[in-house]
Order: C-alpha cells, then structure tokens, then sequence
C-alpha cells in the first residue's frame, strides 16, 4: 500500500506541474487526472507491483487490453481514440517520473500508441454557412448576440473556450484585431473581419450595463459586481447556442464551435493561404495537427480539376 500511495502523490505532483509549469488548461489537467486516476485504481485492483520501475511493458499491456474490454455504464467500450488519450496521459506522467523527478520507470518511448484512421474533419459549405448565421433574429439583445458570437467564430476560428473568456476592452475595432492566450498560455493576434466587427459592435451598441466579459447570458440573477464575472457565457451555454441555430437551419451535420473552426480553415486553405499562416491563426504549436485540413483542400482540387480541365 505504501508504493500505491507514492503512487498516487507522484500523480498529484505530476498534476501541479501541468498547471504550474506547462500552463495546460482547467480542462486538460480535469482530463489528465481521469486517465491516470483510472490506471491507479485499475493497478491497486489487480496488480501487486512494489515501485515505479516495476511499470514494465507486460503491465501495461494487461492495462491496454483492460482498456480494450472496458465498459461504461452504458454497456459501450471506449473509443480507440479514447484509449490512446489513456496511453497518451500514462507515456506523460513516466516521462515526469524519469525526466523532471530522475525516478526510475519504463520509457514512454517503449509504448506505442495505437494506429489511427484518418481524422475527419466537419466543416460547412458556403451554403450551410450562410444558412447558420442568418439564422439568429436580430431584432433583440439575445439574437444580436447570438449573431454576433456565430460571426466571430467564423471569422476567428477561435476555440470555444476561447471565445468564452473575451472581453470587451480586448477588441481593438480600429484594426479589427484583438490578442488571445491559447492553450499552453500561447499568446497570438486573432483578426476580425469587417462583417464580424460590425456585429460585435452593434452588440455592444445595444448593451446597456459595463459589464467587462465580451459575451454575456440574459438570463437568471443579475450579477451586482461591477465587473459582472459571474454574467459572463459559459463554454457550455456557447456550444448549446451554435447547436440551437444548426438544429434550426437544418444542417445535415451536428455543428458545434469546433464545427466553425473548421469551417474557418478550410475556407482559408481552398481560397490558396498556405498551411503554415493558417496554424498561427489556429494557435496550432505542431503544423501537424494542422495538416489534417489537406486531405479537404486535396479533395476541393479534384473537384476543381474535374470541372475545369479540358479534358473530360
């Protein structure tokens, strides 16, 4: 018991120095700590290992097969992307232990990460586009907000959690430009389009307070704090929003936020900017990651070689 509880406070510490150190999100430290939780308790059931340097690759592919066979509540086995967020978090935490803490255990390098399809991606055509932002109703506060978070996620491609903590004074309407830290602290410069600053600022021209968040919910008890924190939209209340407005234009797909940041980089790589532009604008650190947009644009080339080419 006492090599499970030094276990369990490595994995803590592991914790803090996502926060503290790597600046890794709310959400992503929540996520972390689930994975590894759920292979601490998976090795305190059924393994009798004494320290770090007994993880060994045996152990870990009985863990991989307990994940393979695991059910939900729901009777569902995990995704095999979700699996390999397992192993992801399980490869970060003994790289901790041998890297930043110099504590004995098996290399991350010595597991391998299950082999994935190709990563699709759903994004909206100009049609459905144009479809799911005239859909909000203008003509009161809450539809004029609507329209204009839609307007700006197509415009920005900003993640949702990142449309969420906006404020007000960010934006700089003058150069149609605001800055935004995104995952891992990353600071960049999102830039707005002419139709999405016009919507933000008839927004705010309809706004009667000087609360500071950017987007704020009109329903339920108004915050007396000055700065009104608490009116601020949650990442959630977002999501529902964009799903209310693609449920109502009728989209084929279910849209989300991530829906429309995808939609802003595919517009951006069809209409010619090249790839490494668009992972800045994304606030992508790997171009990789950007790299699954290609096989879109690769698929829009056809296309365009079928209609155009002389030779049918």
């Amino acid at each position: 018991m006492k090599l499970i509880m030094s276990l369990d406070l490595l994995i803590a510490e592991f914790l803090e120095y996502l926060e503290i150190e790597k600046g890794c999100s709310p959400l992503t430290i929540r996520r972390y700590r689930h994975y590894l939780k759920r292979f601490y308790n998976w090795l305190i059931e059924n393994c009798s290992i004494t320290k770090p340097e007994d993880i060994d690759p045996e152990l870990v592919r009985r863990y991989r097969i307990y994940l393979a066979h695991f059910r939900n509540q729901n009777d569902a086995q995990l995704k095999r992307i979700t699996q390999s967020y397992y192993i992801i978090a399980l490869r970060a935490f003994l790289r901790y232990l041998l890297v930043k803490r110099d504590i004995p255990t098996l290399s991350p390098d010595k597991i391998e990460l299950p082999k994935q399809g190709s990563r699709s991606v759903s994004f909206l055509d100009p049609g459905q586009l144009e479809r799911l932002l005239n859909s909000p109703q203008i003509s009161n506060n809450v539809g004029l907000r609507d329209k204009a978070i839609l307007e700006t996620l197509f415009s920005t491609g900003l993640r949702v959690s990142e449309l969420a903590s906006l404020n007000r004074e960010q934006i700089d309407f003058d150069r149609q430009e605001f800055g935004i830290k995104g995952k891992g602290n990353k600071l960049r410069v999102v830039f707005l389009s002419d139709t999405a600053a016009q919507w933000i600022r008839r927004y705010l021209q309809s706004r009667q307070d000087h609360f500071k968040p950017l987007f704020i919910r009109y329903s339920g008890a108004v915050d007396t704090q000055k700065n009104g924190e608490k009116m601020r939209l949650t990442v959630r209340s977002i999501q529902r929003i964009v799903t209310k407005y693609a449920r109502r234009s009728g989209l084929p797909i279910k849209a989300s936020p991530h829906t429309l940041r995808h939609s802003f980089a595919t517009d951006l790589l069809i209409a010619g900017a090249d790839l490494r532009s668009v992972q800045e604008m994304l606030g992508h650190e790997s171009i990789r990651t950007t790299q699954v947009y290609t096989h879109v644009t690769n698929r829009h080339l056809k296309e365009v070689h079928k209609a155009f080419h002389g030779r049918k």
